[in-house]
């Protein structure tokens, strides 16, 4: 059981001593097939845990409901909004139970797993500031499509007729339908393509649907967390997506099953920014970003996870602003993908963000017939995020900076070039471009790029040695005697600067180890995970570090959220008066694990 703990997604987070508490806590139950394994309120009040075996979940008529997988939490509020009210195994296995007091202590002594594990329903009753009260869509990751799932999947074939689609429709009382073909998914038509495709244009509705359908939709597999599905609907502006349980087509989910809070979602807000035909609206949809991390500070939403919806609406007016560059300026005269940079690549932004990014076009492209075109799209999404708060990059790296829209071989030999001559400046453009991520337009240009790029780090002991000397500028504010060293002059006087002493030493490291591994991830947390995998630094350094970046990315949340309710312009200085004891000697934990693990590297790759 103790290895299960471990193991767990979520449970592993826990230092060894929180883990043998929690052990000593769970009640573990031995389960066959057919067995009931909880029921009414003993269902409700307490969290289960499938540690091993598959449940099911039914209502009061004893109906199927949804099946969970290994590793799945039910009970409290999970599954009770589907109507269940007792869980019977699958198949034999073990289910372990947590109290609900218990859950309630084991949230207050780890808030980084806060947002990854459900309220309790007497915390949900108090009122008490619990992760997902302030919105719902909070919720999502510890949901799983799957339970997202409120039917079986209607469709029809891509031969049918529109008006029998729409009949379809209208007698399930469904806004969509999939089209199958010889059980696979071929594509999806909603209620919207019928008002825009068919009765706009005057379609003859006898024509077959696959005339008017969305063609290879996106998919999302029923293990995924819910919030993944959130994420792909605000980045691509759709608001039904088919479900896949492997090839087999399980349902579909659409964006009011994620959630109902419209105002403060990012689903809608993105859909929102898609709406816009002009800079002044997109600017008017970007104020609500400072509103919408409010909200999931005040929810105590986890880092990793505020930085994706932010910076999921970053891409959003980005990709506005370039469609509505491609509407003013015509279509590109050879393909060309925009690339974000830096925070906006890690899926790490804050309300506090400027903007990096560039752009790689095709080797077709000529400067004398094409660069007039890319020069002025660059200028026009750059002017237009900079109105929209990304102000301009101090560093000028962006994509209206003529050496930073380059034709992809070129890039290739710019990389080249930083990866064999690492000077300073070389070193600092490789930390700014190793993190990049394709936001509009042929990513393909991208993929290869940074294939290349990682096939030339990969073992490159001399490279990664002087860009472990560049990592090692960035120090934790520890004085000798390990105390937290405050900023002694200035206009930051007193405070801490959470994110070049705190969060910024943990991305170089994890940058490091990518490069080193030639692994792919671009987010910080999800490269420690890679690097872990492979060997680069043990489970439990990988671990701490992770906590580490959570606790340091969360405390800055959370100070800008204070300044944005106080009608403050947000930054990342922190006064230590603003911490409690307890915060304070968190943060403390937290500067000396990056330390510790700066020195082993330094060790590492000594010069």
């Amino acid at each position: 059981m103790a290895e299960s703990l471990q193991a767990h997604r979520v449970f592993g987070r826990l230092s060894d001593a929180g883990r043998q508490k929690l052990l000593d806590q769970l009640t573990v139950q031995d389960v066959v097939a057919g067995q009931e394994v909880a029921h009414g309120d003993g269902l409700r009040g307490a969290l289960h845990w499938a540690v091993s075996g598959s449940v099911s979940l039914l209502d009061e008529q004893d109906q199927a409901l949804i099946a969970l997988a290994p590793g799945e939490f039910f009970g409290l509020s999970l599954g009770h909004e589907l109507g269940a009210t007792h869980a019977r195994a699958l198949t034999d296995g073990h289910i372990a139970r947590l109290d609900a007091a218990d859950l309630d202590a084991l949230r207050q002594d780890s808030p980084a797993l806060t947002y990854l594990l459900p309220a309790s329903r007497a915390n949900q009753r108090s009122g008490r500031r619990v992760h997902g009260d302030a919105d719902p869509a909070l919720n999502l990751m510890t949901t799983p499509v799957r339970s997202l799932i409120r039917r079986a999947p209607i469709t029809v074939a891509p031969h049918t007729s529109i008006r029998d689609a729409a009949q379809l429709m209208s007698a399930q009382r469904v806004s969509s339908v999939l089209i199958v073909e010889q059980d696979h998914l071929f594509g999806l038509i909603t209620d919207r393509d019928l008002r825009n495709r068919v009765i706009a244009a005057g379609l003859d509705t006898s024509r077959p649907v696959a005339d008017i359908a969305t063609l290879a939709p996106m998919s999302i597999d029923v293990g995924n967390p819910a919030f993944d599905a959130l994420l792909l609907m605000a980045r691509h502006n759709i608001h039904h997506v088919p479900v896949l349980d492997g090839p087999r087509i399980a349902g579909m989910i659409t964006a009011t099953d994620l959630t109902e809070q419209h105002s403060t979602s990012a689903v809608y807000l993105a859909g929102d920014i898609y709406k816009q035909s002009a800079v002044e609206g997109l600017q008017a949809a970007s104020r609500k970003v400072q509103h919408l991390q409010k909200s999931l500070a005040a929810a105590e939403a986890s880092a990793y996870s505020t930085g994706h919806i932010v910076t999921a609406i970053t891409d959003a007016i980005t990709t506005r602003l370039l469609q509505l560059g491609e509407a003013r300026l015509g279509p590109p005269p050879v393909d060309y993908v925009w690339v974000a940079a830096g925070s906006q690549a890690r899926n790490e932004q804050t309300a506090k963000s400027d903007q990096d990014n560039c752009m790689v076009l095709d080797d077709r492209y000529d400067p004398a017939l094409h660069g007039e075109y890319f020069k002025a799209l660059a200028t026009l999404v750059c002017d237009g995020l900079n109105a929209c708060g990304y102000v301009y990059c101090p560093g000028e790296m962006m994509a209206m900076t003529d050496q930073w829209r380059l034709p992809r071989q070129q890039w290739a030999d710019h990389f080249e070039r930083w990866t064999s001559t690492p000077d300073p400046k070389a070193l600092m453009l490789t930390c700014v471009f190793f993190d990049l991520r394709a936001i509009h337009g042929q990513s393909a240009l991208l993929d290869t790029l940074r294939h290349d790029v990682l096939r030339r780090t990969q073992g490159n002991s001399l490279f990664l040695a002087h860009m472990v000397g560049n990592a090692l500028q960035h120090q934790p504010p520890l004085g000798l005697f390990k105390g937290i060293a405050t900023i002694r002059s200035g206009e930051h006087k007193g405070t801490v600067d959470l994110k070049h002493t705190g969060v910024v030493p943990i991305v170089d490291l994890a940058r490091v180890y990518a490069l080193a591994g030639g692994n792919a991830a671009v987010n910080t947390h999800d490269r420690l995970l890679d690097a872990a995998s492979g060997g680069a630094i043990s489970e439990q350094s990988a671990r701490d570090l992770r906590d580490a970046l959570e606790f340091l990315a969360f405390m800055r949340i959370q100070h800008q959220a204070r300044q944005i309710a106080a009608d403050e312009a947000p930054d990342n200085f922190l006064r230590l008066d603003e911490l409690s004891n307890f915060e304070r000697t968190q943060l403390k934990d937290a500067f000396t694990v990056v330390q510790s693990l700066q020195s082993v590297l330094g060790h590492r790759y000594r010069m």
